[in-house]
C-alpha cells in the first residue's frame, strides 16, 4: 500500500510540473510557445509522459484554464473562521498579492483572455470560470452586507472585477503601490456601501 502511495504522489507530482512548465510557456511566448515537445523539455520530463496525460495541446490549455480557475475559487474562498466583513476584506486584497502582480503572472492572465477570444471550447471554460469566481464574490458580499439582495451582490461583484482587472493591467506598466492600494480601497467602497447607495436599494436597482 506504501508504494503505492508513494507512486500516486509521484504521479501528481510530475502531471504538476507538465501543468507548471506549461503555464510559464504561455506566460514567455503565448500559444504559439507551447507545444508538446517544448512542455516536456521545460518540465524536464519525457515527451511520452507529457502525452499520457494530455492527448494533444488543446486539452493540455484546457488543463491550464481549469488550474487557473482552481486557483481564483481560492481569492474568494469563505473561511468561517473570520467575520463575514473581514472574510470579503482578505478576499478583494488577495488579488493585490505580490505573487499575482508579477509580469509573468499578468502576461499569462492576458494570453488566456486572448485565448478565451479566439477559441470557442476554450472561452466556454473562462466565461464558467469568470461566473463561478463573480457568484463567489457575490456570495461573500451578501454575508458581509445582508441588506442587500442576490442581484445587487452580484452587481457589485461585476464592478469589483471591472476595478481589479484595470489594476492587473495597469500593474504590468510598472507597481505603484499608492495606486494599488487606492484601488483596494475602491473595491472596498463598492462592496461596504450601504444598501441605498451604488445605484441600488435593498431590493434592486432604485430611480433617481
Amino acid at each position: 500500500m506504501a508504494t503505492t502511495s508513494g507512486n500516486s504522489g509521484e504521479q501528481v507530482d510530475r502531471q504538476s510540473r507538465i501543468l507548471e512548465a506549461a503555464l510559464d510557456l504561455l506566460s514567455r511566448h503565448g500559444i504559439s510557445g507551447v507545444n508538446m515537445r517544448a512542455v516536456a523539455r521545460e518540465a524536464g520530463v519525457a515527451l511520452g509522459l507529457v502525452n499520457y496525460y494530455y492527448e494533444d495541446k488543446a486539452s493540455l490549455i484546457r488543463a491550464i484554464l481549469h488550474r487557473v480557475d482552481e486557483h481564483d475559487r481560492i481569492l474568494v474562498e469563505p473561511d468561517p473562521a473570520s467575520p463575514p466583513d473581514v472574510q470579503l476584506r482578505k478576499a478583494l486584497r488577495r488579488v493585490a498579492g505580490a505573487e499575482l502582480l508579477t509580469t509573468q503572472y499578468l502576461s499569462l492572465r492576458l494570453h488566456l483572455w486572448a485565448l478565451a477570444q479566439a477559441d470557442e471550447d476554450f472561452a466556454l471554460i473562462n466565461a464558467a470560470a469568470f461566473d463561478r469566481y463573480l457568484d463567489a464574490l457575490a456570495t461573500l458580499i451578501g454575508s458581509a452586507n445582508p441588506g442587500l439582495t442576490r442581484g445587487a451582490c452580484r452587481e457589485r461583484a461585476d464592478d469589483i472585477v471591472v476595478v481589479q482587472n484595470g489594476m492587473w493591467l495597469t500593474a504590468l506598466l510598472g507597481i505603484d503601490a499608492a495606486a494599488i492600494e487606492r484601488s483596494i480601497i475602491r473595491t472596498e467602497r463598492i462592496a461596504f456601501a450601504a444598501p441605498r447607495e451604488n445605484g441600488h436599494g435593498p431590493d434592486g436597482p432604485q430611480d433617481s
